[in-house]
């Protein structure tokens, strides 16, 4: 079970104006304010983590790249 947390009427309704329908209200104040500070976190990851999050995130970079690769190879790279 989580924390409860007390926000004024006022925050509330901002938070609920800027509620996406897939999201749950910590997902809409992680997006809305970054998530944590990353010093706030240091630490938490051992090294090997770290590692495998780098390397997942470089292939994520990879297919990227190559999907827009693709899409400048079908519709040509000038823009148009």
């Amino acid at each position: 079970m989580g924390k409860t947390i007390r926000v004024s009427e006022e925050y509330h309704r901002f938070l609920k104006a800027h509620n996406r329908d897939d999201e749950t209200m910590e997902e809409t104040l992680k997006r809305l304010t970054g998530g944590p500070d990353p010093r706030a976190v240091a630490g938490i990851l051992s090294e090997e983590s770290a590692e495998e999050m780098r390397e997942a995130v470089e292939n994520l970079r990879e297919r990227d790249d190559e999907r827009l690769r693709r899409v400048r190879d079908t519709f040509g790279s000038d823009g148009a």
